[in-house]
């Protein structure tokens, strides 16, 4: 992918919350991306970054 932008570690904001669908409400990750996401690429993560600040995400006090 080449130069990556420079994003937090992850994009997690604390308010975790899966209760209805497999999708973070405050991050917008998946459960799978949230638990591999320490074992990911910098590619990997950015492909997921780049969807989550397509949809919103993250939100903060959702």
């Amino acid at each position: 992918m080449g130069d990556l932008p420079v994003r937090p570690d992850t994009p997690c904001v604390a308010v975790c919350s899966t209760t209805f669908d497999e999708i973070c409400r405050g991050c917008g990750r998946t459960v799978v991306e949230v638990a591999h996401w320490v074992s990911m690429s910098a590619d990997q993560k950015e492909l997921v970054w780049q969807r989550i600040l397509a949809q919103g995400y993250p939100r903060r006090n959702t």
